[in-house]
């Protein structure tokens, strides 16, 4: 392809790139940090994993809160109370 379009698309891809590198960059310092900080690349993986988990479970229980409020008809930020859960949790 050939014309204004092409070298929009093209350009677009160049600046998305050169975010990415800027990203990867700073993801990098960030990491670096944290092993100098005294945290090993195993206990961050295992970290990350565990949030990965919990997310999932959290995510669970908003979609059986969300069920269980549409069946009552009320909202699910009326449930919480019932459940022992914090608006904020």
């Amino acid at each position: 392809k050939s014309g204004p379009a092409a070298g929009t698309g093209e350009e677009s891809l160049h600046h998305e790139i050169q975010k990415l590198k800027e990203k990867k960059k700073m993801l990098e310092r960030e990491i670096s940090q944290l092993i100098s900080g005294g945290y090993s690349e195993d206990e961050m993986e295992e970290h990350i994993s565990l949030l990965h988990e919990y997310n999932d479970i959290k995510d669970v229980g908003q979609m059986l809160l969300g069920k269980l409020a549409v069946i009552r008809g009320v909202t699910s930020k009326e449930l919480y109370p019932e459940f022992g859960l914090d608006v904020n949790d």
